[in-house]
């Protein structure tokens, strides 16, 4: 006789639950049809919220702690420098504009997914899968594109993400540079090994697979932030009385825009952790005025403005890739803030990992015998944290030029390309409002996207020579 599990497997997608976390994987629990239940979700509109079955599900400050910990990250510290490339006037509408983007993007993300599962009946899907559905949803001549559009989103984040992760490790090994340096001449040459330093502390913590446990952490992350942001205004406002607007460029050549652009992006999109996070909520309070991303975002944007505009306004043409080597080695202050920043984006480092490694992992573990799974993880964490630690160490200290190729190789992709072109198929059949307004919003942002892309790497090539 028939189990109810075998009847219904997938009702019981839990129940083998091991401490892998499964949110990238979309804790896409579906829900069974052959029963009666089609006819009741049928006579009413389906809300996945409803049909979400979480071991950890993530509550409104939890979600709030882990998107802000996603945006606000070292990008902050550069902001000043991409301030410096585009002029005082143009940087603080720029970044708000970009911001006001970003926010866009991530909400026309959310919703498209949300109504893809509407529509198939799912609770929840990732990235990738909202991709693959939208596709799949689309007109015919599409559909067969469905499987590539989820390759291209996996691939695409992955390397975001891993990028991304190098470019953190330059940032812990430069803080660290600077912290030491003063006290011991000799370790300024001790960049790589830094690097090979913090490499055994970020194997062992990246071994911590739920997105819940690792709330704690995102506030110390947090905490730290803060105090460095805190310490480094305290410097940024210090004589700055004594600058003059005159002195300072309001807006520069067309050359640096797209090094704004593409450091501003890098440094305030989150794009792969947004769906993992709302994924992880068990109630709709993401979207919205008062929601969990307006929230983030407006915290995010306000701290992004002040620190890039009052940044450059106070170091002008010495402003340095990150604003924090602007401050003196020799006092006390200064040096804690070198301390907290390598701290916090040690910790960051686990966070921005979960997601490109949730996804390999689901590549892989069908592969792997099931009483392996545990010992196989441990081994493919800790050679994928060596292999990003290898990536910065080939980087070097070139920061400026690696925020510059991630943001505009990949964030102009996955941030605003790809959010477009979803929400303009995902209503094709409905329409795009009057005049076609949404589609012609959407082309638009496609094609910055391209300029972001297309003239961000080339100037950042050029800058590597």
């Amino acid at each position: 006789m028939a189990t109810e599990k075998d009847k219904y497997p997938s009702t019981f997608a839990l129940e083998d639950f091991s401490s892998t976390a499964t949110l990238a994987n979309n804790d896409q629990i579906k829900v069974p049809m052959e029963n009666g239940n089609i006819e009741k979700i049928d006579q009413k509109d389906y809300n996945p919220y409803e049909h979400r079955v979480l071991d950890h599900p993530n509550s409104f400050s939890g979600a709030l702690i882990h998107l802000l910990k996603s945006s606000l990250g070292t990008g902050i510290l550069a902001i000043p420098r991409a301030f410096k490339s585009a002029g005082l006037l143009v940087g603080l509408f720029g970044t708000i504009i970009i911001g006001v983007l970003c926010t866009h993007t991530i909400h026309i993300l959310v919703k498209a997914s949300h109504k893809v599962c509407s529509r198939a009946k799912l609770p929840s899907l990732g990235f990738a899968d909202t991709a693959e559905e939208v596709f799949k949803q689309g007109p015919k001549p599409i559909r067969s594109w469905a499987r590539f559009a989820k390759n291209f989103v996996e691939i695409a984040l992955v390397l975001t993400y891993y990028c991304g992760n190098a470019v953190y490790i330059v940032f812990i090994t430069v803080s660290m540079t600077k912290l030491f340096s003063y006290y011991f001449p000799e370790t300024e040459t001790w960049d790589q090994y830094f690097k090979l330093m913090i490499l055994i502390p970020l194997i062992v913590c990246c071994q911590v697979r739920e997105l819940k446990h690792m709330v704690p952490f995102s506030f110390v992350a947090n905490s730290m932030m803060v105090v460095a942001f805190g310490i480094t205004l305290y410097y940024i406002f210090s004589n700055i009385s004594e600058v003059k607007v005159s002195d300072r460029n309001l807006y520069t050549n067309l050359q640096g825009i797209p090094s704004f652009f593409s450091t501003v992006l890098f440094a305030m999109e989150g794009i792969g952790t947004i769906m993992p996070v709302e994924n992880s909520m068990v109630k709709p309070k993401f979207l919205g005025c008062h929601g969990v991303l307006n929230s983030a975002m407006i915290v995010v944007v306000c701290l992004y403005t002040c620190i890039g505009f009052f940044g450059y306004y106070r170091f002008g043409d010495k402003t340095e890739a990150t604003i924090t080597r602007n401050l003196p080695s020799n006092e006390i202050p200064a040096q804690i803030v070198q301390a907290s920043i390598s701290i916090a984006v040690f910790f960051t480092f686990m966070l921005q990992f979960y997601v490109p490694m949730e996804i390999t992992w689901n590549r892989v573990k069908h592969r792997i015998p099931k009483n392996r799974h545990n010992i196989s993880q441990i081994l493919l964490r800790t050679g994928l944290v060596t292999f990003v630690t290898g990536i910065a160490a080939a980087g070097g200290e070139h920061l400026g030029t690696l925020i510059d190729l991630v943001g505009a190789i990949f964030f102009s992709t996955l941030g605003l390309f790809v959010p477009a072109l979803i929400e303009i198929i995902v209503d094709w059949e409905e329409g795009w409002g009057r005049y076609n307004w949404r589609l012609i919003k959407d082309v638009m942002i496609m094609i910055l996207a391209c300029f972001g892309l297309v003239s961000g790497s080339y100037y950042a090539i050029l800058e590597m020579k």
